[in-house]
């Protein structure tokens, strides 16, 4: 039965009582016990107590219960095992899991998913996510939790991560500077884990700060705690009707961010890496190599070469991002999906952080965060438009299109010659150094992922018409076969 439980880009995720079961979260539980005694000698009962696998839970339905259950599971093993005593940010109980002796953590999240979902992820000891070799090993053992298997029906001991935590961000954000600033903040938490946490240094800042949705929901107010425009709404609103400086809200389990400028406008992640970047580096004075995933915007690429930074492009996932900060000296990691992690802090993706970082660039600059952007543009030499699409094919049908586009790649698209083709995740299709059209199939839905930019909004869209047009040819000659051949019979 492992098919149903499959790791992806950042853990487990699937529907509450369909696959997202007990059973399943006790197999789950029992396998990463089985990874922790073996990756970290535990297989003696009083070493094993010396280190403890820390177990936290976001606001969805039932993750507490979840996460008691995985503790009974771990316990039974032998193992020690803390809960901590409310839902709890993901860059919390990730920095929580390197602070002290530990043997890593669970997470029970579903991070920007439907409410219907629950997930489980597994971050080892450095902090970050889980590398493939570490998901892998832990698949390993999913069939090995024994029948009738007798846990450990006891009350996990309680633990709080949130001040040391809160500690590491203070010594990264000077908040008594940021308090000179006077910026007027709109908070929508999105009923998620990050209230309590970014709202409570805000005020420490002594900023003015108007607060929507900071209370839990398991429902997630019919909506889903994604931070993208459509689900900010509120915030928007609020922004422009009582004339703030800017919004700021948080995913699910806190470790992707959004912000809204002055005028009510949602500033894409790609347009926030490209703003932090120019911040760390000018105004912070930290230098360090530039991380992103092979969908994330070129401009950073623009912004290495003008700071005299290296660019580092990786497969689509924050563990790839992760492992290039504990390898190298970075100075900032990110995706255009939302996550950013900096220089000095964990190899994870934090919203919490992210958010405070544009509250300190914008106490460093200024300014308005719109002309903060045009300030960059200018600098830069250019703007850039990117469009995200998908493309709704079962898997063998993305496979064979995948092969036939790799095969035979256009020779041009919307007129401009394809110059090169980056074959690091799925299929790019370089039309210059900054112009790209990135494939991708998803690895949880039948979805083909497309991931389009080019310099201005005109020839973006050019661009996409045309690859649509060679798309759809290429789907329909795959078809024909097969129509024939059904012909036949």
């Amino acid at each position: 039965m492992t098919e149903k439980i499959k790791f992806g880009t950042d853990g487990w995720r699937a529907i509450i009582a369909d696959q997202f079961t007990f059973e399943n979260v006790e197999r789950v539980a029992y396998a990463v016990g089985m990874h922790i005694k073996k990756e970290y000698g535990l297989y003696d009962r009083n070493a094993a107590q010396k280190k403890p696998i820390l177990i936290g839970y976001d606001t969805r339905f039932l993750a507490e219960q979840f996460a008691e259950r995985a503790g009974q599971i771990l316990v039974s093993m032998g193992l020690s095992a803390r809960i901590t005593d409310r839902d709890v940010p993901t860059p919390c109980i990730a920095f929580a899991a390197q602070n002290e002796p530990t043997c890593g953590a669970l997470q029970i999240t579903a991070s920007h998913n439907p409410p219907e979902y629950c997930g489980i992820k597994y971050i080892p000891h450095f902090g970050g996510p889980a590398t493939n070799d570490i998901t892998n090993d832990i698949t390993k053992h999913l069939n090995d939790l024994p029948k009738d298997y007798e846990f450990a029906s006891v009350k996990i001991d309680r633990f709080d991560p949130m001040p040391a935590y809160l500690d590491a961000i203070r010594g990264f954000v000077d908040l008594k500077k940021l308090s000179t600033a006077k910026i007027r903040v709109g908070y929508d938490a999105l009923f998620s884990t990050s209230r309590g946490y970014l709202d409570k240094l805000i005020k420490e800042a002594q900023l003015p700060i108007s607060v929507l949705h900071d209370y839990r929901d398991p429902l997630f107010g019919g909506g889903m705690p994604e931070p993208k425009p459509e689900f900010l709404k509120e915030l928007i609103a609020l922004v422009k009707q009582e004339k703030l400086d800017v919004g700021l809200a948080t995913d699910g389990d806190a470790d992707r961010f959004a912000v809204i400028d002055e005028t009510g406008s949602y500033l894409s992640p790609n347009q926030l890496l490209c703003l932090l970047t120019k911040h760390l580096f000018k105004n912070r004075g930290i230098k360090g190599a530039i991380v992103r995933t092979v969908g994330t915007t070129h401009l950073l690429d623009k912004q290495a070469k003008l700071y005299g930074l290296e660019i580092i492009e990786t497969p689509v996932g924050f563990k790839w991002i992760g492992e290039q900060m504990r390898l190298k000296d970075v100075l900032i990691g990110g995706e255009e999906s939302g996550g950013v992690s900096v220089k000095g802090h964990i190899p994870e993706k934090d919203g919490i952080l992210a958010n405070l970082l544009v509250l300190e660039m914008m106490e460093f600059e200024k300014k308005p965060l719109s002309k903060i952007w045009q300030d960059l543009v200018a600098e830069v030499g250019s703007d850039f438009a990117a469009q995200r699409a998908d493309m709704h094919l079962n898997s063998a049908t993305q496979k064979a299109f995948l092969e036939r586009l790799a095969k035979s790649p256009p020779e041009s698209i919307g007129g401009e010659k394809v110059a090169k083709v980056g074959r690091l995740d799925g299929l790019k299709l370089y039309l210059d150094d900054f112009t790209f059209v990135l494939l991708r199939p998803s690895g949880t839905e039948p979805l083909m992922r497309l991931s389009y930019e080019a310099p201005d909004a005109t020839r973006l869209e050019k661009i996409m018409a045309d690859f649509k047009k060679q798309a759809e040819a290429i789907l329909k000659d795959l078809s024909e076969p097969a129509k024939a051949s059904t012909a036949t019979h």
